[in-house]
């Protein structure tokens, strides 16, 4: 396995041409599948909330909770850079409240922290890079304001959409993020921002054009029942745990395990 992916690394991948690869982790096991499957960044997404402990949005979840788990995926001591995910209203409250959360996913083993929004979070983003904790920003179809936002939804069709998208992702470039997740733009929006920033963009349901790519590890896995449109299916993984362990229960039952 090569060095330790770095925030510098992440940079130099956009200048080099080289796709980005992040994928959600959560706990000690998977974080070590996923680094050896090579990724570049293992996010500790608060999508967490919906697809391990069963919320139907990510406004429920904790900071604790995502720090207990940002821990256990440190603890796996990936390769991959770890970047923990600012839970609503963990940061939104000013930058006070904001620089202490990011200082302490720091503690608990994050190499960057990802929050977000767009103009309105310039001064956030500089007081938490100010820090020393980098920042990956988000913009577009933000989960975090999805009732102001009227739902899950496509941004960007509208032109007054699509400029406001650019703004975002001008402003939190300027404030000192070093990538920014582009979430549920327009194709042709995201390819703009994409040619338009010198730092990585990172996709997720925004197509084809962006410096990376990025899904939930459970949809890629199969693990969700009703996964998002754009998202991948690559494995069955529900039907091989169930057969697993139904081959454990008849073994049981027959007197075959243990077998002394």
């Amino acid at each position: 396995m090569s060095d330790k992916v770095t925030v510098k690394k992440i940079l130099k991948m956009k200048s080099e041409g080289k796709k980005i690869v992040m994928i959600t982790a959560y706990d000690t096991p998977f974080a070590r599948l996923v680094d050896q499957a090579g990724v570049d960044i293992i996010l500790v997404g608060d999508s967490m909330s919906m697809v391990m402990l069963g919320m139907e949005n990510t406004l429920g979840i904790s900071l604790r909770e995502m720090l207990v788990h940002t821990q256990a995926v440190a603890k796996a001591k990936p390769r991959a850079l770890i970047v923990g995910d600012m839970p609503f209203m963990s940061y939104e409250l000013g930058e006070k409240v904001a620089m202490r959360s990011a200082g302490l996913f720091a503690k608990h083993g994050a190499e960057a922290v990802k929050l977000e929004g767009g103009e309105e979070m310039v001064d956030i983003i500089k007081s938490i890079v100010k820090l020393g904790v980098p920042v990956m920003g988000h913009v577009g179809m933000t989960p975090q304001r999805f009732l102001k936002l009227g739902g899950y939804r496509l941004v960007g069709k509208k032109e007054f959409e699509a400029e406001q998208v650019i703004r975002d992702a001008l402003a939190v470039r300027e404030a000192g993020v070093f990538s920014v997740v582009l979430e549920l733009v327009h194709p042709d929006v995201a390819k703009k921002i994409t040619e338009k920033l010198d730092i990585p963009t990172i996709c997720i349901g925004s197509g084809p054009h962006c410096d990376g790519q990025v899904l939930v590890l459970h949809d890629v896995l199969g693990l969700t029942p009703n996964p998002p449109p754009f998202a991948k299916k690559y494995v069955d993984l529900p039907s091989i745990v169930v057969d697993a362990i139904k081959r454990f229960a008849d073994e049981v039952r027959q007197g075959v395990f243990p077998s002394q």
